[in-house]
């Protein structure tokens, strides 16, 4: 993706202009906004490649922001917190956020960050292989990025489509935590146990007849993760 377009909202001049700055010294293009009215306004009239998006902001904040853009758009989204709770990272998770950063925050930091989530989007554009996965009754196309369960087309975003698709491959086997982060989010990740809980939980809202208590994808307490097809 040559020069990707990204929208930075904040209410801190201050912190746009440091995100910016770093951002168009290495060749993307950077508009701003200081709040989520302003980057609504903005989202609805440019084609935005990423959005990296404050959470605490006044007139509409950056979950409301989120909810919004989500129904219309599954660009990357990167939230800003200077919170460091976990419930604030799940309700993030939850309304469609791909990613978070916890003020204050380095260079290095936020190019990871968001090189990760680009390069995520662009793995989802892009068939990687042909062919169909097929355990119990649950059938993925690979090439199409479809997925059914029970003979209906279920929808799931291109983070929940390849972390079920890397289940379903290694059937049988319990992943660790720290691989299934690195296989499915990238290289930079390893340690983020809570968006794994978030994106199971999405998985089996999704695929199972009872989330609460599933049938294809289970728990390993303190390892990880396993898939089974159940028998028959």
């Amino acid at each position: 993706m040559s020069n990707p377009l990204v929208l930075v909202v904040d209410d801190e001049k201050p912190l746009r202009d440091f995100v910016r700055r770093n951002l168009e010294v290495r060749g993307f293009s950077v508009i701003t906004a200081a709040n989520g009215l302003e980057a609504l306004a903005a989202f609805n009239t440019r084609n935005i490649d990423l959005v990296i998006l404050d959470m605490m902001m006044p007139q509409m904040d950056g979950l409301e922001t989120t909810r919004r853009i989500r129904q219309r758009s599954t660009v990357p989204i990167i939230i800003l917190t200077a919170l460091d709770e976990e419930q604030d990272k799940i309700r993030a998770f939850d309304l469609g956020a791909d990613d978070y950063l916890t003020k204050p925050f380095g260079v290095g930091e936020l190019l990871a960050r968001v090189k990760a989530v680009l390069r995520r989007a662009q793995w989802a554009e892009t068939p990687v292989r042909e062919g169909k996965l097929i355990q119990g009754d649950i059938v993925v196309s690979l090439e199409r990025h479809q997925v059914e369960v029970r003979g209906e087309r279920v929808s799931l975003t291109p983070t929940e489509f390849n972390l079920l698709v890397y289940l379903m491959e290694h059937a049988g086997k319990v992943l660790p935590h720290q691989a299934i982060l690195k296989r499915v989010w990238g290289p930079e990740y390893g340690n983020e146990s809570e968006y794994l809980r978030v994106y199971i939980g999405h998985l089996r809202q999704k695929i199972e007849r009872d989330p609460a208590n599933p049938e294809y994808i289970f728990t390993e307490r303190g390892v990880g993760y396993r898939f089974e097809a159940p028998e028959g």
